[in-house]
């Protein structure tokens, strides 16, 4: 399979279906355990990769610093003064420190792009509809997409490749 063995790092704003929790950085959802794995994570569970672990994520996606009532600030690997990025920054930390081959963010305006920069990764923002949104706790669904956060173009590419699709929940991704 395409991503066989290779680990993800979820923003926390992800459904799955395992033992982790789906708390979108905040304390008022710990506890939260989804019924089922959000089609994002369904896609990468079928092209093989492993899922290792979810990353703090700024609270409800809202903000630009990695700040959250469950796991406080997020810092850059690279200096400790600066920021990660927001609100995707936790992934691209984790990525950027080697705790996964990949991360998954998700991007409303720039929490994708932002905390790729910050941290020396490659990261995309698809398209609206080419990625379901279906099973993402969301900031703004008119506007939220998921997408890799990579250490490589080629890699974001073999990412976008495996979680890309038609998804029934979703209606935008039938265009």
């Amino acid at each position: 399979s395409p991503l066989h063995g290779v680990t993800v790092i979820l923003k926390d704003s992800f459904a799955t279906a395992d033992r982790m929790q789906t708390t979108a950085g905040s304390l008022a959802l710990e506890g939260l355990r989804a019924p089922k794995d959000a089609f994002v994570v369904r896609k990468l569970r079928e092209a093989g990769a492993v899922i290792l672990a979810k990353a703090n994520c700024h609270e409800f996606s809202f903000g630009m610093a990695t700040v959250s009532s469950r796991g406080g600030q997020t810092l850059n690997p690279y200096a400790f003064d600066r920021q990660p990025g927001g609100s995707s920054g936790g992934t691209a930390a984790a990525v950027a420190c080697g705790f996964g081959a990949i991360g998954i963010g998700e991007d409303t305006a720039g929490s994708i792009r932002s905390p790729a920069a910050f941290n020396s990764l490659v990261g995309m923002r698809p398209t609206l509809g080419l990625v379901s949104r279906s099973g993402i706790v969301p900031l703004a669904p008119t506007r939220d997409t998921a997408g890799p956060i990579t250490l490589t173009v080629s890699d974001a590419a073999a990412v976008l490749d495996a979680i890309a699709g038609y998804d029934p929940d979703d209606p935008v991704t039938a265009s």
